[in-house]
């Protein structure tokens, strides 16, 4: 009789505790001192210690067809809004309103790129081994996503992925509109696309 070897499980979205960012020596806290900790995600990615470069191409993708229609169509929706009241004219943008976070950096950090994408409204910071950068800015907030590529005992090559998500909310204004997003955050936006970054990794190593 013959006996199958047990599946391995697949990996888990979730939010996690806040000191798992801030409790870690990342180079975006050097620019980000005046942004609040929004969310910290722990990621369906794992790989060795030289594989972010790589994770962050295939996560910025600019196909988003693999996204799901819900996924998509609330964005429509929100780019509309966006369009309908003014909050993401170039005048509210980075380089309007905001003063870019690319203009924070260390020098060591500006030769640094990071690959951008045409799908995703973020520009991208930096690159290193171990963190991706990007900022966004309207007229609600200004915004940064961080990828950190952490040591991970339980996966099997030694790292796993973090996403955390800080903000600057643009007074009243920017904080009712965080407030009000929130439960479609969670509900839409962050399951399906932790979802879809975790299957564009697997895809993205299976034809290394």
């Amino acid at each position: 009789m013959t006996t199958r070897a047990p599946l391995q499980a697949p990996l888990r979205t979730r939010p996690l505790p806040s000191g798992v960012y801030s409790g870690r020596h990342w180079r975006i806290h050097e620019i980000t001192a005046d942004f609040d900790l929004e969310d910290v995600w722990a990621l369906p990615v794992q790989g060795g210690p030289d594989d972010l470069p790589r994770f962050v191409t295939a996560m910025m993708a600019d196909d988003d067809r693999d996204f799901p229609a819900a996924y998509r169509f609330l964005f429509a929706v929100r780019w509309a809004l966006g369009r309908m009241l003014g909050t993401d004219g170039d005048e509210q943008g980075l380089g309007g309103r905001v003063v870019p976070l690319r203009d924070r950096l260390p020098e060591d950090l500006l030769d640094r790129p990071a690959p951008e994408s045409d799908t995703i409204p973020f520009h991208a910071l930096y690159l290193t081994d171990r963190e991706y950068a990007a900022e966004i800015a309207n007229r609600t907030m200004h915004g940064v996503l961080h990828l950190g590529w952490v040591e991970d005992d339980s996966a099997p090559d030694g790292f796993s992925a973090q996403m955390s998500v800080l903000v600057r909310p643009n007074g009243r204004f920017g904080e009712a509109y965080m407030a009000l997003i929130k439960p479609f955050r969670y509900a839409i936006v962050y399951p399906a696309l932790l979802r879809t970054v975790g299957k564009r990794w697997d895809t993205a190593r299976s034809v290394a």
